[in-house]
């Protein structure tokens, strides 16, 4: 037993860190509840075999390196389960049994992600997720995108508020949509996608997504003189909060599983998701009376709905290819309902799923939608199959021809031919874009035209269009041609990290193809280097060191770079002289709230003496900047015995 109790809690750990840290579920969120339940009851039977880090007694997961770790004033504590109506009723009982007869409040559980938004004289000064409960990721730049957040409040008031950041069903849609243009990788939920918007280093890029917040509590309800759950939720109304209307009062446990029964089925009528019902003794004084687990609250409970399963048939698998070459397997079905809509397409996300899955064509499988948005197989009816052929992964694009790849530690096969008409009119979009060649004109409806009219087959025809050619094409008149030739032109003299970047190379992004740049120059340098070359330039991993060597060592690619020298780009990188070098070679740790300069601006101050900003404390750093409130990284800058400066210090030596 004691082997099958520290399997189960492994497994569910992996599952936890995969959910919570990484935002990549890898098993439905109805199969971890049930390990889960699972766990729960044989530790119950064998508590000797519980461990302080069971999932049964933790919160979340992890917090990511690449945020500053921020406290939470008092723990972010989960809620326990409850399955079916018995459950609900047994939660009922043991409330009772303790202090009598009570009323509940009914909550929607919303499906996002659960963050808490800090406020000190009524101004909201940090945000952040719920981490591992204690400890949580720093996410304020973020969060102050989400328009639903007040920013100040009527009345200097200092407490924690929490609440689930989530994304619209039609703001979903609308992002999908955009992604599915531009060739990149849908999101599978809305949850998944909240939370990586929440996680994006650029604020620019979360506040495109068009979040939302529902508030549901405080973690001082003193501060806020209720004396209910309900009350504070109206008055969390009153300081501007946005809170769940559709938050109910039940006098017994009959009217809670009312509305669960209403809710489970009209969830499908709402504008985001719900994954549950939460429900909360109203009273507060007796919320103390009852206290809580280590884990989890005594006077509430979240009532989980049920997966809708359906089963239905693989007719065929169809492959799409993106923008960056991934080739995307989704299983064509018999159409079938499933949550209230017909569904006759379904995921498969990648080749190794199907593979893992042993799913193949004329399969009987069942299905369901993922976070009721996107349908997903999940298994195969094994008893139901007869003779069918194992399903191969793709040798050659779909869309040229080309002979596929795949690289390691990636799951997706790619084709890597830079003229496949699949991925060419997208790859295009991106090379003249105004992060790469930025050649203003040159819009995707325009790109698309040039194409339609067989004028471009890869970026280097740019370069050889003609006025004639434009001047045929429908709503280009004389200046408009003019000036899009004279912006095609003047890319020419764009410096090679502009031209890497617009090349799209996988996992190449414009921080890193300006950092390649710089240190090999030129482009016939670049293409004559090996992995290892790219590794030992600082923030150039392993991956993108793969990346680069497989595009650039590939013949197609080098005759692109062929066509573009012939027609007389600049392959060369422009090196930027500090304006001093005081620091020169130095590693720089930024840490903490700084109070007179931006993160910004202190960069920059370092990168104009010569030094360089990186995000992590290690032996090879020189000196780290602590501001307000540093955390880690300066425990470690004195553990390694690191120079450390204040924030005056460092004003003051850049000034000098």
């Amino acid at each position: 037993m004691e082997e099958k109790i520290k399997s189960l809690q492994e497994r569910l750990n992996r599952y936890n860190y995969e959910y919570h840290v990484l935002d990549a579920p890898t098993i439905p969120d109805s199969e971890y509840d049930r390990l889960l339940h699972e766990l729960i009851e044989l530790e119950e039977e064998h508590p000797e075999f519980r461990t302080g880090t069971s999932p049964t007694v933790r919160v979340g997961g992890a917090v990511l390196d690449r945020f500053e770790k921020v406290a939470h004033d008092t723990p972010m504590l989960s809620l326990g389960n409850g399955f079916n109506e018995e459950e609900l009723r047994a939660f009922d009982k043991r409330v009772r049994d303790n202090v009598g007869e009570v009323e509940y409040v009914c909550e929607l559980k919303i499906d996002g992600l659960a963050v808490s938004l800090k406020y000190v004289d009524g101004v909201f000064v940090q945000g952040a997720t719920r981490g591992d409960g204690t400890i949580g990721e720093d996410i304020t730049s973020n969060l102050r995108t989400i328009k639903a957040v007040p920013l100040t409040l009527g009345v200097p008031m200092s407490f924690e508020a929490r609440g689930e950041a989530y994304m619209p069903k039609h703001s979903f849609q609308r992002l999908n949509a955009a992604r599915e243009e531009r060739g990149e990788a849908l999101f599978q939920n809305p949850r998944n996608a909240a939370a990586g918007s929440l996680r994006q280093l650029d604020p620019k890029l979360a506040a495109q997504r068009h979040l939302s917040i529902f508030l549901y509590s405080v973690n001082d309800l003193a501060q806020i003189d209720a004396s209910t759950q309900s009350e504070a939720l109206d008055i969390l109304d009153d300081l501007g909060f946005k809170t769940n209307k559709e938050r109910r009062l039940a006098r017994s446990i009959e009217e809670v599983i009312e509305y669960v029964e209403y809710w489970t089925n009209h969830r499908a009528d709402l504008d985001y998701d719900i994954d549950g019902i939460v429900i909360k003794v109203n009273d507060l004084e007796t919320q103390e009376q009852l206290g809580y687990t280590v884990k989890s609250p005594r006077w509430a409970i979240a009532y989980k709905f049920p997966a809708e399963e359906v089963v239905t048939e693989i007719e065929d698998i169809e492959l799409t290819v993106g923008r960056t070459g991934a080739i995307t397997p989704t299983a064509i079905l018999t159409p079938v309902k499933v949550a209230g809509t017909t569904v006759a397409r379904a995921s498969l996300h990648n080749h190794e799923l199907i593979e893992e899955r042993d799913i193949r064509i004329n399969d009987k499988v069942v299905i369901r939608k993922a976070g009721d948005i996107i349908p997903e197989v999940v298994r195969v009816i094994m008893e139901e199959r007869t003779d069918q052929e194992v399903y191969k992964a793709p040798t050659n694009c779909p869309g040229c021809g080309h002979e596929t790849v795949k690289l390691e530690e990636e799951v997706a096969i790619r084709c890597i031919n830079l003229a496949c008409p699949a991925q060419l009119v997208e790859g295009i979009i991106h090379f003249v874009s105004r992060g790469a060649m930025n050649i203003d004109g040159l819009g995707e409806k325009v790109v698309a035209q040039l194409y339609e009219a067989g004028l471009i087959k890869d970026v280097s025809d740019l370069y050889n269009l003609k006025y004639d050619d434009l001047i045929e094409l429908e709503r280009m008149g004389d200046k408009k041609a003019t000036n899009l030739l004279n912006a095609i032109e003047a890319s020419k003299d764009n410096d090679l990290s502009k031209l890497l970047f617009g090349l799209g190379i996988r996992f190449l992004g414009a921080k890193a193809s300006r950092l390649i740049a710089e240190e090999f120059k030129d482009i016939d340098t670049i293409i004559s280097k090996e992995e290892e070359d790219f590794i030992q330039i600082p923030e150039i991993g392993e991956k993108i060191a793969k990346s680069i060597v497989t595009y650039t060592h590939n013949q197609d690619f080098q005759e692109l770079i062929g066509k573009l020298k012939a027609y007389g780009l600049n392959l060369t990188e422009a090196v930027t002289v500090p304006q001093s070098t005081a620091f020169e070679g130095m590693t720089f740790v930024l840490t903490g709230k700084l109070s007179q300069l931006t993160r910004n601006e202190a960069k920059g101050m370092v990168e104009k003496a010569g030094g360089k900003v990186t995000g992590s404390v290690s032996k090879n750093t020189d000196v780290v900047v602590a501001g307000v409130d540093a955390g880690s990284k300066l425990e470690k800058a004195r553990a390694l015995d690191v120079t450390i400066w204040d924030e005056n210090e460092f004003i003051e030596k850049m000034e000098q």
